[in-house]
């Protein structure tokens, strides 16, 4: 019965209600039908709230951000990209990815992320570089241009933490392995996500340079080969 609340989040994202609200009420209906005192979910709630609340720092740097876009960051970052003759979208964004698996490793998390580094400065970059090469970038590359920057981000972030020794999923497969009385090394069971990552790196950094052929064969012929000014 208590695998209700998880009927609900389903039923509220499907039904596009606001997600703040599915959560909290499939938390407090889960919880009446676990036989839990109402009073005691409030305060699991309260507790919650308090032990994590530093992730509240990061609406901080949304106005910070917003700030930085209005005062011309984005131009600035397609300007600078566009005097590197040889820069592309997809060298950048290799370049970005090898960045943030290498922070990912390190524990540096924080380093990117889509509002605070892909959109003011890892996408305009990538979208400066194809203005350089091709002149006006149609709509839709752009937005193709964007979805790739993001894709970077994720997946370096992804396949980069995992060797980061004090990552959640690596504390969780320690905790799983002592309560059933398996002896497991957290830094041996990092060490071993370093193949993956590197494996993860270098396929995607041909998928991304197969993006630029694309752009090449759709935009090398048509589009305008002087910078942009």
């Amino acid at each position: 019965m208590v695998l209700i609340g998880v009927a609900l989040i389903i039923i509220g994202f499907a039904l596009r209600f606001n997600p703040l609200v599915v959560v909290t009420v499939s938390g407090l209906v889960t919880g009446l039908i676990a036989g839990l005192p109402l009073k005691q979910l409030i305060t699991q709630f309260g507790e919650a709230f308090t032990t994590n609340r530093y992730m509240s720092i990061l609406i901080i740097t949304l106005p910070v951000i917003g700030l930085l876009e209005r005062s011309g960051l984005q131009e600035q970052a397609k300007h600078l990209v566009s005097k590197i003759k040889a820069a592309t979208a997809g060298k950048i964004l290799t370049f970005y990815l090898l960045i943030r698996e290498i922070a990912a490793a390190l524990g540096l998390n924080s380093l990117g992320g889509h509002p605070q580094t892909v959109r003011p400065l890892i996408a305009p970059m990538a979208e400066g570089a194809a203005e350089a090469k091709y002149g006006d970038v149609p709509e839709e590359d752009r937005e193709e241009i964007r979805a790739q920057a993001a894709a970077a981000d994720n997946i370096g972030l992804f396949f980069g933490e995992d060797i980061f020794v004090a990552v959640g999923a690596i504390l969780l497969m320690k905790g799983f392995f002592d309560q059933n009385g398996i002896k497991a090394d957290p830094i041996s069971m990092a060490l071993w996500g370093l193949p993956t990552a590197i494996f993860v790196f270098i396929v995607h950094s041909i998928r991304l340079r197969l993006f630029d052929r694309k752009l090449d064969r759709k935009l090398g012929k048509n589009g305008s080969k002087d910078v942009k000014k």
